[in-house]
C-alpha cells in the first residue's frame, strides 16, 4: 500500500512538472500568421557611378509609402520557435535638382533632371529563445537575412556650361547575418504589447550595408483567434554596391511610421 501511494505521488510530480513545462506564456501564440502593412514616412538618397562621372542626390524627405508586410511566428515547444518576416519597398522618383547634385565632386550648374527607381525585398527567417514563462517574456533571435536590391538613375545637366548625362543601374542580391531583441508583455489574453528591435550587417561582396529597425507596438484580440496589431517602427537602411575601386552604387533608406495588421493565431 505504502509502495503504491509512493508510486502515485511520484507520478502526480512528473505529471505536474511535465505540465510546467509545457506551459507556454500568455504573452506568445503557438503559431500565428500576420498580414499588413507600414505607412511610412520615408527618407531617400541615391548615388551612382556612371560613364560621365558620379552622381549624388539630395535627401527626399517627408514622401509617404504603403509598404505590405507578412510575418509569422511558430512555437517549438513552449520557449524556442521560429518567426519569419518578409516587405517590399518599390518607388520611382522624378525630380528637378539644383546645386545639390555633383559630377566628378563638381556641383552641378543649372538645372539637373533625376529620374531614380528603387526597389528593395527584405525576408527574414530567426530562429528564437524565449525566456520566462509569466506574463512578460524575453527573446533572443539568430538568423539570417535575404534582401535583393534594384536600383537605377539617369542625371542629365550641366557642369561649365557643357551639358552631361549619364545613367547607372544595378540588381543585387545577398544573404546576411540577423540578430533580434524581443520584450513581450500580457496585460490579459486579449491584450497584450511588445518591443522589438533588429539588426542586419554585412561587409564585404558585391553588395554590403546595414539595415537597423526598431519597433514598439499593440495587440488586442476581439474574438480568441484573429486580433488587431498596431505598431510603430523606425527602419534606418544603407546599401552599397562595390564592385571595383571606381564603380559603386549607394542607396539610404530611412522609413518611419505606423503599421497595422491582421493577427490570426492558432
Amino acid at each position: 500500500m505504502l509502495l503504491m501511494s509512493c508510486m502515485a505521488a511520484a507520478a502526480l510530480t512528473v505529471s505536474t512538472a511535465s505540465a510546467a513545462e509545457t506551459t507556454v506564456s500568455p504573452a506568445l501564440d503557438r503559431a500565428s500568421v500576420s498580414f499588413g502593412a507600414i505607412n511610412a514616412d520615408t527618407s531617400f538618397q541615391l548615388g551612382v557611378n556612371t560613364t560621365s562621372g558620379r552622381y549624388e542626390t539630395p535627401s527626399y524627405d517627408g514622401e509617404r509609402v504603403t509598404i505590405p508586410r507578412i510575418k509569422a511566428d511558430f512555437l517549438l515547444g513552449h520557449s524556442q520557435g521560429i518567426s519569419f518576416d518578409y516587405y517590399r519597398y518599390d518607388k520611382s522618383y522624378s525630380s528637378s535638382l539644383n546645386g545639390s547634385t555633383t559630377l566628378n565632386g563638381q556641383p552641378l550648374s543649372g538645372t539637373a533632371a533625376l529620374a531614380a527607381d528603387a526597389r528593395l525585398e527584405i525576408g527574414q527567417v530567426a530562429y528564437r529563445w524565449w525566456m520566462g514563462q509569466g506574463a512578460d517574456v524575453v527573446g533572443l533571435g539568430l538568423g539570417a537575412a535575404y534582401y535583393r536590391a534594384t536600383v537605377g538613375g539617369t542625371v542629365t545637366g550641366a557642369v561649365g556650361g557643357i551639358s552631361n548625362s549619364g545613367a547607372d543601374s544595378f540588381e543585387r542580391s545577398t544573404f546576411a547575418p540577423l540578430l533580434e531583441l524581443g520584450w513581450r508583455h500580457a496585460f490579459t489574453p486579449a491584450t497584450r504589447m511588445f518591443v522589438e528591435a533588429s539588426g542586419v550587417k554585412k561587409n564585404g561582396g558585391s553588395i554590403n550595408g546595414h539595415i537597423y529597425t526598431a519597433t514598439i507596438g499593440a495587440e488586442w484580440f476581439p474574438v480568441e483567434n484573429i486580433g488587431i496589431v498596431a505598431d510603430y517602427g523606425i527602419s534606418r537602411i544603407s546599401l552599397t554596391r562595390d564592385i571595383g575601386r571606381d564603380d559603386s552604387a549607394q542607396l539610404n533608406l530611412r522609413l518611419n511610421g505606423p503599421s497595422l495588421y491582421v493577427k490570426a493565431r492558432f
